[in-house]
């Protein structure tokens, strides 16, 4: 008999050659029915491995992410062996799961069409249905790269090449198999519903100078509701591309005679910005800020001394030569700020000392990876940093934490999922001694502000743990923006000090800290969230001023003068288009108001209005109008 350790401590006993499926089922048959593998002393492992000795066991189901990630690899075999049945001359190259579902690239002779997409599905679900064992077995690389050689597996040798161990593990499903660590589900008939979602361009291995393969892209789920749920979000989220709201609504461009990555900001999406920095500004200095502003380049030398030519040289640009010397536009703020730290001489009476900055940056990103506002070349971060004693971290943290709540819950995000990244388990800078402090120091603020949060081991920074804070969005996805992370490298690394109450000098830590990200993403995400429509305070335009006839223009023009003067934001459409066309398009525009001017309302000193999302006007004094919109307005 073998011991199995439960999750909660409880054990139970196995005989000798039981399976982890068997010993599953000793637990509970619908546990048994879920499993997709199981955890052996932290390793996954496929539901028919035998444990030989006493082990610990965690059983992975599709709730967990490791098993989401299973599912998803395992669908991707199966959709690659559904493409080889098809179409025989077709090579493999890698097909891992992602973030949300899985790829798969091919080297085809043409293209996949739509057509081609449904075929591949409708054999995948034949391949389900026959419910074909998937296994797992180890063969001498050598004796693979001839398997594969000899199947024209070119890009299967490849990988093979790069493997230093004498044996390869592959997984076998009926007439196909494939190069894999695994593990995978137990048989095809485990995957149940899927859908495959396009097709893209990919280069072998990411590298532009290797062929171009095709990348089809899918996603799986146990069942044909949570799928349907899928797809409808999609829809959803299809409908609330940033994209195409931003081109409806004039709020941004990109243009390639500008450059791909870089963003031109149009007058409604830049009067946004403008609110929103002006905001921001206003609530950092209420907090202890001070605002800095910094240049776009820097010397060679202030790159070599914070490290970033060392660890960070892919992600930057090539330098430009100002007379016989190396500058490089940068691709982060951190530097400058200490520079100005180190501008005058600190003491402990001093801290904390806060720098912030709308610092514009330059970050290298590969043409195939850039999305609108979401991934760009050129954006403006909220940055700031705090420089502060040991012992005010915990405070300095729980402030920073707070501001960045504050700050989220005001642009309308309301759940969140917060984290806690610890030390690597190899390369850091600092003592052990130092990082426990500041983890604890992390643990001890989360834990004063009364919010849940997940320890992510091993994650932080090789310079310092930290605070990352994702909020969902109006239809439930995650967005990584605020991070409040700790550094203990760049102190050192400019010789940054602060007379200490003993006369002396010491190290000040110092906490790299970002609310919204970068304005471009954040705004991105803003215009998804809302769907364009934003509320009253954040939006370009609140009200749209239309004519009923000619007779009402000048009546029109004196009302967006007076709420100008209130310094509200309001456009007019006295076109010859009919008063229904005008107000369809001020509708679709999602202004939060469209008011009306007739004869009756001229002589009455009054408006018809439409709120946003009603169609039944409302008549209202333009008094009462002007003091509604303004006390939305904050």
């Amino acid at each position: 008999m073998i011991s199995i350790t439960l999750p909660d401590g409880s054990k139970l006993s196995a005989e000798n050659g039981s399976t982890l499926f068997d010993i599953i089922g000793q637990i509970g048959k619908s546990l048994q029915k879920a499993a997709l593998a199981a955890s052996v002393d932290g390793e996954a492992k496929d539901l028919n491995f035998v444990p030989e000795k006493d082990f610990s066991l965690k059983v992975i189901t599709f709730k967990d992410s490791e098993g989401k990630k299973i599912y998803w690899h395992s669908t991707s075999h199966l959709m690659a062996q559904a493409v080889k049945n098809i179409f025989p001359k077709v090579k493999l190259a890698i097909g891992p799961s992602i973030d949300e579902g899985f790829y798969y690239d091919f080297d085809a002779e043409k293209p996949f069409t739509p057509e081609d997409l449904a075929s591949i599905e409708k054999e995948m679900t034949r391949l389900s249905q026959e419910n074909i064992a998937i296994v797992r077995s180890e063969i001498p690389v050598t004796d693979l790269k001839k398997k594969f050689a000899d199947m024209g597996e070119t890009y299967k040798v490849e990988l093979l090449d790069a493997i230093n161990d004498e044996m390869g593990s592959v997984y076998t499903q009926g007439n196909f198999f494939d190069l894999c660590r695994g593990p995978h589900v137990a048989k095809t008939g485990d995957i149940k519903a899927f859908k495959l979602l396009r097709v893209a361009g990919a280069y072998w291995r990411g590298d532009e100078k290797n062929k171009m393969l095709q990348r089809i892209y899918g996603i799986s789920f146990p069942d044909k509701k949570e799928l349907d749920d899928y797809i409808r979000l999609q829809e959803e989220a299809k409908e609330r591309d940033h994209r195409r709201i931003g081109k409806d609504q004039h709020l941004f461009e990109v243009s390639n005679e500008v450059g791909q990555g870089l963003i031109l900001w149009a007058p409604k999406g830049a009067r946004i910005r403008v609110l929103i920095e002006d905001f921001w500004r206003k609530e950092h200095y209420k907090n202890g800020y001070e605002i800095i502003y910094t240049p776009h380049i820097g010397r060679s030398l202030l790159w070599e001394t914070s490290g970033h030519l060392s660890f960070y040289k892919e992600g930057m640009y090539s330098p430009m030569d100002i007379d016989g010397e190396d500058y490089y536009v940068k691709p982060m703020n951190c530097p400058f700020h200490v520079m100005v730290y180190k501008s005058e001489q600190r003491s402990y009476r001093d801290f904390p000392v806060k720098f912030a900055e709308f610092g514009t940056v330059y970050r290298y990103e590969r043409s195939g990876t850039l999305h609108g506002l979401l991934r760009v070349r050129g954006f403006t971060q909220d940055d700031a940093h705090i420089f502060c004693r040991l012992d005010q971290i915990t405070d300095e943290i729980l402030a920073a934490f707070n501001f960045s709540m504050f700050m989220l819950k005001k642009f309308g995000f309301e759940n969140f999922k917060i984290k806690i990244s610890t030390r690597p388990e190899k390369e850091y800078v600092g003592s052990v001694e130092l990082w426990d402090k500041a983890e604890t120091a992390l643990k001890e603020a989360l834990q004063r502000s009364g919010m849940s949060y997940e320890i992510n081991e091993g994650d932080g920074a090789f310079y310092g743990p930290k605070i990352d804070i994702a909020v969902k969005d109006a239809i439930g996805r995650d967005w990584q923006l605020s991070t409040v992370q700790l550094d203990f490298n760049l102190p050192e690394r400019f010789d940054i000090s602060y007379s200490g109450s003993d006369g002396k000098d010491h190290r000040p830590i110092m906490i790299h800290r970002a609310l919204l990200g970068s304005l471009e993403r954040f705004f991105g995400i803003l215009i998804e969230h809302y769907k364009g429509a934003f509320p009253v305070w954040l939006a370009p335009v609140q009200c749209i001023i239309i004519n009923v006839s000619e007779n009402e223009a000048e009546g029109v023009k004196a009302l967006q003068a007076r709420m100008k003067q209130e310094e509200l934001r309001v456009d007019i459409d006295l076109s010859n288009e009919t008063m229904g066309y005008k107000i369809r398009n001020a509708v679709t525009s999602r202004v939060p108001y469209v008011a009306v001017l007739g004869k009756k309302e001229i002589e009455a000193g009054s408006v018809s209005v439409r709120r946003r999302g009603s169609d039944k006007p409302e008549v209202m004094s333009c008094d009462d109008f002007i003091a509604l919109i303004k006390s939305e307005n904050n």
